[in-house]
Parts: C-alpha cells; sequence; structure tokens
C-alpha cells in the first residue's frame, strides 16, 4: 500500500459487498429480451423491461455492477461539464433541450425508484458546479450558464462556491443528486429475481446471431434466445455498425479520504482544466465525509499512472489540506465524437438488437436515461429523445469530423507504429519485479510480465479486439489496448472488452 495514495480498492464495491452470486446457465434459455451487461445501463434496461411484463435475461461477463459502474463517481446530474453550449452551436437549441430534459428525467426517474423500492443507497439531493480557476475561461462558462437555462436547466453563472479555494467562476444547477451506485443496482437486481427475470453471472457472451429470434452464445456454450436483444457492455463487444470508429476510451484516476463534516464543500464539482480534476463527497463512518477526488485522464496502456495518482494526491492535499487516502481506484469511459451518447438500434439492418454505449463520464444519468429509452423501443414506442441519441445518426457527421478523423489518426497510428521493432520494450532481463513490457520472443510480440517473486509470464501481445498491440500499466498491474480500451490481467485473462477472448499464452522460449 502506497501511503501517499491509499490502497488500492473501490469504495463502492468494499462497501456493497455482491451478496448471493447468479451463477452461468447450465442450460439454454429462451426470454423475450436478453441484457448483455449489468452495469448501471443494463441493469436500468432489464429493470425497465420487466416492469413492463416482459421475460428477461441479463448476461454479465464477470460480477454485477462491478465494472466501469463500480469504479464510477457517482454523480447523477444534468450538468455535463459544457455539453449545452456545445450542442447549441453544433446542432440547435432544441437537441439542447432534450438532452436536458432525458437526463433531468433520468434523474427523477432514480429518485421515483428509490422511493418506490425502499433503497438504502445515500441519496443526497444537491447542486452540481462546473468551474474554472482561469479568468480567461469565464466567457465561456457564462455561454455555458445561459444554454443550460435556455436547454430546462435551474443553471446560473456563481462567482463562489463551497470549494476551499477561489474560482474565477462556475455554472450552478440546483436538484441534482449523488448516491451509491452499488446499493442502488443491487437492490435493483434483488426486484428484478422477484419480478422473475434471470441474471446470469460469468456469462461471457461471444457471439449474436440476429434474426426473429435473436440468439446468443456464451463462453460455457449455452446458448440465449430473445425477441430483443440489448448490448449494454459499455465499450460495445459487438459492433456491426463500426461504433469503435467514434468512441475514444479514457481512463480517470480516483482517490478517497476522510474529512470532517464541516469541511465538505456541499455540492458536485467539475473543470476541464488540468486533465479533469472532480470533487464531491459521501456519508462515512463518525459523522465524518469522504472525499472523493477524480482526474489525470489517459488512454489505457499509458506508462505514467503511478506519477498520475501521485499528482492527483498533491493536488488534493495542496487545495483540501493534509489527507490520509483510504482508497483508490481508476475508472474507463468512452467518449462519442460528438459529445452525445449512442442508445438506441445497434446498426441501420436492426430490428430486435439495440446499444447503449459512449456516455463521455455522464453514465449515472445516461445510463438511467438508457434504461428508459431502450424500453420504450422495444415496446414500440419513439420517446422525444430518440433521434438525438440514435447511433445511426448522420446529420451530425460533418460536425463531428475533427474529433473523429483525430481519434482514426492516433488508432490508425497504433496500428502502424505498433508493426515496427522499436515499439519493443528491449530485453526481458530490463523488466522489474511487478512491471511488465512488450518486447520481442522468438520473432512474435510477447506482453511479458515479471510478478513480485521474479517469475516471468508471457501472453501475446496483441489484443484480441482488433490487434493492437497492449501495453502494461503498473499501478493497476493489467495489459491494456490503447486503441479500443480492452483490459486483461498479467495472465491474459480479460478484464474489460471490447475484447471476448482472452491473450494467447506464449513460451517464453519461441
Amino acid at each position: 500500500m502506497d501511503k501517499h495514495t491509499g490502497e488500492h480498492r473501490s469504495y463502492w464495491i468494499e462497501t456493497a459487498p455482491p451478496g448471493k452470486p447468479h451463477p452461468a446457465p447450465v442450460a439454454d434459455v429462451t426470454v423475450d429480451v436478453a441484457v448483455i451487461g449489468a452495469g448501471i445501463a443494463g441493469l436500468s434496461t432489464a429493470w425497465e423491461v420487466a416492469r413492463s411484463g416482459r421475460s428477461v435475461a441479463v448476461l454479465e461477463a464477470d460480477r454485477i455492477a462491478a465494472g466501469v459502474t463500480g469504479h464510477t463517481t457517482a454523480k447523477l446530474t444534468a450538468l455535463h461539464t459544457l455539453v449545452y453550449d456545445k450542442l447549441r452551436r453544433t446542432r440547435d437549441i432544441e437537441a439542447a433541450k432534450l438532452y436536458g430534459r432525458s437526463q433531468t428525467e433520468a434523474i427523477h426517474h432514480a429518485a421515483e425508484i428509490v422511493d418506490e423500492l425502499g433503497i438504502e443507497c445515500d441519496w443526497e439531493d444537491t447542486a452540481a458546479f462546473t468551474y474554472t480557476q482561469d479568468a480567461a475561461a469565464v466567457a465561456g462558462l457564462q455561454a455555458e450558464a445561459e444554454a443550460a437555462r435556455a436547454a430546462g436547466l435551474p443553471a446560473e453563472f456563481v462567482s463562489e462556491t463551497g470549494l476551499p479555494f477561489p474560482v474565477a467562476g462556475a455554472v450552478r444547477v440546483s436538484g441534482q443528486a449523488q448516491f451509491h451506485p452499488r446499493k442502488y443496482l443491487l437492490a435493483l437486481a434483488d426486484d428484478l429475481i422477484r419480478r422473475g427475470a434471470l441474471i446470469f453471472e460469468h456469462t461471457r457472451v461471444t457471439g449474436l446471431k440476429e434474426g426473429e429470434p435473436c440468439r446468443l452464445t456464451t463462453e460455457a456454450g449455452a446458448t440465449v434466445t430473445a425477441t430483443d436483444v440489448v448490448v449494454a457492455t459499455h465499450y460495445p463487444v459487438f459492433d456491426r455498425a463500426l461504433l469503435f470508429t467514434r468512441l475514444s476510451p479514457r481512463r480517470e484516476l480516483v482517490l478517497a479520504a476522510p474529512i470532517p463534516a464541516e469541511r465538505d464543500p456541499q455540492g458536485m464539482f467539475i473543470t476541464p482544466e488540468q486533465g479533469t480534476r472532480s470533487v464531491r463527497t459521501a456519508p462515512y463512518a463518525d459523522g465524518q465525509r469522504l472525499l472523493i477526488v477524480t482526474g489525470e485522464h489517459f488512454t489505457p496502456g499509458t506508462s505514467d499512472v503511478e506519477e498520475r495518482f501521485g499528482r492527483l494526491a498533491d493536488w488534493a492535499t495542496g487545495h483540501f489540506g493534509e489527507l490520509d487516502f483510504t482508497h483508490r481506484w481508476a475508472t474507463q469511459d468512452n467518449d462519442p465524437t460528438d459529445s452525445v451518447p449512442l442508445v438506441g438500434p445497434l446498426h441501420l439492418g436492426s430490428r430486435h438488437t439495440y446499444v447503449a454505449t459512449g456516455f463521455g463520464g455522464w453514465g449515472m444519468s445516461g445510463g438511467i436515461m438508457a434504461g428508459r429509452l431502450l424500453a420504450e423501443l422495444i415496446a414500440g414506442r419513439q420517446p422525444p429523445w430518440s433521434d438525438l441519441y440514435d447511433p445511426r445518426r448522420m446529420r451530425s457527421a460533418v460536425r463531428e469530423a475533427p474529433a473523429f478523423l483525430k481519434h482514426q489518426a492516433q488508432v490508425a497510428g497504433h496500428f502502424v507504429g505498433d508493426r515496427l521493432p522499436s515499439v519493443t520494450g528491449g530485453s526481458v532481463d530490463t523488466i522489474a519485479p511487478g512491471d511488465g513490457a512488450v518486447v520481442r520472443v522468438g520473432g512474435h510480440h510477447c506482453a511479458v510480465h515479471r510478478d513480485t517473486d521474479g517469475q516471468l509470464h508471457a501472453v501475446d501481445a496483441r489484443c484480441t479486439h482488433l490487434g493492437c498491440l497492449v501495453a502494461f500499466n503498473r499501478a493497476e498491474a493489467a495489459w491494456e489496448c490503447p486503441c479500443h480500451g480492452s483490459r486483461f490481467d498479467p495472465a491474459g485473462k480479460i478484464l474489460q472488452g471490447p475484447a471476448t477472448r482472452p491473450l494467447e499464452q506464449r513460451s517464453m522460449g519461441t
């Protein structure tokens, strides 16, 4: 454990144990709707569908609510940094209004579910702020406040906040919320079971055959037959619309430390400056609050993660005083090239397959919104914002071209550059205990990890998704794909998709 940045564990996972397991299917299953992925988007969709009377099966590759949702900062807000002024400029004010309304209604809907099911999830009503410390950025925040207000949010521009340091200005939106995401979702899962739904854990889906009905194949061999299928795996494991060309993965680091209640800044705060700095608190033991600080976003596969944890810790202590960090973790998000999530039919020819992805760091309100939207689409209804989120949308193609081309240039750089000899990390002998590197062994690119006992472990270095070379994240002991965000443990086991196959084992002698 690093005393400077705490023990590597998620507070949400630690304080809401997974409870009873949900075994993998031992026989073929037939349901009305199959949902792949049991994060907030998947479980919200399943719950909405089950409530309508349809039979549902949820298939999760690991444990429910333990992936990205188990590592979020859990802000439930419609203020998504600086999205409204951008939507007003790149689309129109009506698009901004639909975005604001859909996200706000998601927050209200979550509050209703908490009341309906009596969920104890540390729900707290609070305000959200997007702030700047740079006087040159004030005009942009004033424009965002005006655009958010025109979109229907109770937004205002303020010059003071509860933060323990001065700001040049901030957008403030009242009536937002924060909560414990896993307590909320585990309660949702329990209610799903009560409604007759099926939940399968450790059930990785490896194949999708579209049709009437659709059929899913799983790693263990069981088949799930369903009229409709929802792919809610954060990054789509089935991407027949080439959505990977419009999604850019990024990771962010999270630190948590208890503070006295009187030092609570009273709100949820974010700035895009300094590689993002996000702040909120949560209830903690002995009347204290848990300060949760997020930032230092980077592309998966970056090697200086420990240094980034240190920078984030220095920023937190520099602004909040001496802190004893108890937890640290990392989260991963997918940024869509036009800032709007992709929720709706999986591709142009889809009749019974749907997707939810690209929440850009705002998956709490976005996932709940997606659950409601997809349930309506499955029922044959079109909510007013369905076109806004439709993954097949083409009207924004020109406007999102710069972000699209930048992302594709980065991916292309990996596809081409990864095949050059210079990408290898040199000799196996230089790999320190606990570290890893990509080296050439017997003419192959091998991802070689040396464990703390000095033993070497080698796997194929090419991601099984589309073939980019992985890189080692020492801080999290993981091989990561910089192209599309797949992650693997040192032995090659999948930690995070879109990859559906592990990295192949390699012998150090070949």
